[in-house]
């Protein structure tokens, strides 16, 4: 494997203060209650059908689409919702972008400048995350590495299963906490990862 550079091998650990403070509207309904099921193969349908969809909207706009998360790992119980991350030349012009994919039926919820100009969007069922980057951040190199990692080494995919459930058993009264309390299990991963390319 190779060797990463510092700005993909930190990884960027939010607070809930930039959480809040990244929100645009209403926050999705499923971000309510943290549900973790077993894997299942309609994932990868729903994401095929989703980059169909950005592909015929945004055309040439598009520098990469990739599934990533939980539902992109085979045999990995996650959430039912569907990970995205859309790479684009840059997010900061929203409107060259936005209304595209709002017609597409997805809503702005998080605009987070600071994480290298994340936004995201929820689809119109709220079974889609869509992560728009811009083509050099960092974020989705973590992402796609994350991924693989787990689809090649099921002790690592079984110990982050693990760790979900418990993790959403921990947190059922405090469901916005979630995310968080998933650090030091993914960072312990991560570790792993960036070990393998030394």
């Amino acid at each position: 494997m190779p060797k990463y550079p510092p700005q993909v091998t930190q990884r960027f650990h939010g607070t809930p203060e930039q959480l809040a403070a990244g929100r645009v509207g209403a926050p999705p309904a499923r971000w309510d209650s943290i549900v973790i099921e077993p894997y299942d193969p309609a994932w990868a349908q729903r994401f095929a059908a989703a980059r169909a969809g950005l592909h015929e909207a945004l055309g040439d706009l598009v520098v990469d689409i990739a599934h990533v998360g939980s539902t992109s790992v085979p045999g990995l119980d996650a959430k039912p919702i569907v990970d995205i991350d859309l790479l684009l030349p840059g997010t900061e012009q929203e409107s060259g972008y936005l209304p595209a994919l709002e017609g597409l039926g997805y809503r702005l919820v998080l605009r987070e400048p600071w994480w290298y100009g994340h936004r995201m969007l929820v689809s119109a069922a709220e079974d889609i995350n869509l992560h728009v980057w811009p083509q050099d951040a960092p974020e989705p190199i973590r992402h796609r590495l994350f991924r693989d990692w787990l689809r090649a080494h099921p002790d690592d995919r079984n110990l982050y299963a693990s760790a979900k459930r418990r993790i959403a058993r921990d947190t059922v009264a405090h469901p916005g906490d979630y995310n968080l309390a998933k650090n030091d299990v993914i960072d312990a991963i991560y570790a792993r990862i960036f070990a393998a390319t030394d």
